[in-house]
């Protein structure tokens, strides 16, 4: 368990906090790319970090990031005119560029204070369908990160986001608990369940679908420059020949990412806070061989089709307790969750925990190692960041990382499956 000082340094990420810092020190996905599509588009109203901000096209295509209220009397710039080049407040006529630059003043005709004045911006850029941000100090700026779906058509892959009222850690918490996927998913990991058999779920393309119903899997975790592996070691129903035994190995990628595996899809998702109970997260599901993923099949078993716990306007999560997150209590004598999805299922159980999770109260086992290690390392790079150092992962190459699941001879090490150092497979 952690201290309530400890679980509060972890989950606050706002201007001037340690753990926001650490945040603001990496590329974030602020908003998808669809959400501002091309030239004099609507502006979009953005949060991340506990900062407004808004996101927009001007006529020539160029992206822009701004400090959501005017820097003449506050009123959001969400609501202006995007035209001729730039992005005009409504109240009072002045116009930006998406450098900052005042290009008018309609109210005001001192010439000087447009030349001395400009709206706050962030660096910000376009690539894999999503918008990117960083908003940590210029000099420390990294290279934007090279991940491998950057290298794939955007028209293959699923991009998506989903919106949800809790903290972050408690949705990177539970992408770092393999142990939680044999039980809470059973509909798709161990169909069968209810009669206490094992049939093993062949959807290539399903994150939960098992190779074994070992429900306590053997974790082994193992520190990397870009965070850390933790695989889950399974062992199969029939014993395996020559005991073999199945492999899932998923990077941690810091400061809040992660890659889940399927044996033909790459799930990669990113946390990222927009303010202390709040949390976008966004997803690039892309086929190993790169070609085009079942976008309807993908969203079929996550559980967005539901309208009734997804908005796919805003893209909020809406399960509440009110809604009970979608349970049908009636249907749990065949169905483990009376929850329709994984990503629902996951989302009902974050919820559940509250805005913030109070970890002081837990009582972890070694089947939470993972996440333990997650605390410890987003701890230490608070830690370095605080002394005027660079967090854990801040400038790694992430081009190589994969996930795996795969079925492997008793006599081979996982570390086989993974080049030192990157998570490349060999």
């Amino acid at each position: 368990m952690l201290s309530q000082a400890e679980n509060e340094l972890l989950c606050r990420v706002g201007p001037g906090t340690t753990m926001g810092e650490v945040f603001r020190r990496f590329w974030h996905p602020v908003c998808l790319s669809e959400q501002v599509p091309g030239p004099d588009c609507d502006p979009v109203r953005v949060e991340i970090l506990g900062e407004r901000l808004v996101a927009f096209k001007d006529s020539g295509g160029r992206l822009g990031l701004l400090e959501e209220g005017c820097p003449h009397r506050g009123v959001s710039l969400a609501l202006g005119r995007n035209e001729d080049k730039g992005l005009r407040c409504l109240y009072h006529g002045w116009k930006f560029a998406v450098d900052g630059t005042i290009l008018d003043m309609p109210n005001c005709p001192d010439s000087g204070l447009k030349q001395r004045l400009k709206a706050k911006t962030y660096p910000a850029r376009e690539a894999g369908g999503f918008v990117w941000a960083y908003l940590g100090p210029e000099e420390k700026t990294p290279p934007f990160p090279k991940w491998r779906f950057l290298e794939i058509p955007v028209e293959n892959m699923r991009v998506n986001r989903i919106d949800a009222e809790v903290n972050y850690m408690q949705q990177l918490e539970g992408g770092a608990d393999t142990s939680h996927v044999g039980i809470l998913h059973s509909n798709f990991a161990r169909p069968g369940w209810m009669t206490g058999a094992f049939n093993a779920n062949t959807d290539q393309d399903n994150p939960a679908a098992l190779a074994t119903g070992d429900l306590a899997p053997t974790l082994q975790v193992e520190d990397t420059p870009f965070g850390f592996h933790y695989a889950a070691i399974r062992q199969l129903p029939d014993g395996g020949a020559d005991g073999a035994r199945n492999v899932r190995i998923t990077p941690i990628i810091m400061p809040s990412t992660r890659i889940i595996p399927s044996p033909a899809v790459q799930f990669i998702i990113f946390e990222v806070p927009m303010n202390d109970t709040r949390t976008a997260t966004f997803a690039a599901s892309y086929r190993l061989d790169g070609k085009p993923v079942d976008q309807w099949k993908l969203n079929e078993m996550s559980g967005r089709h539901n309208p009734a716990l997804f908005d796919e306007t805003t893209h909020r999560y809406t399960g509440t307790w009110a809604n009970r997150f979608g349970q049908n209590r009636a249907a749990m004598r065949d169905d483990w969750s009376g929850i329709k999805g994984v990503v629902m299922e996951d989302m009902a159980m974050a919820y559940s925990q509250g805005a913030i999770a109070d970890r002081s109260k837990e009582h972890l086992v070694p089947a939470d190692q993972a996440v333990v290690r997650c605390r410890r390392q987003l701890l230490e790079s608070a830690k370095r960041v605080a002394e005027g150092g660079d967090p854990i992962g801040v400038e790694v190459d992430v081009s190589t990382i994969r996930a795996i699941d795969a079925t492997v001879p008793g006599n081979m090490p996982w570390q086989d499956l993974v080049k030192p150092d990157t998570g490349a497979v060999r």
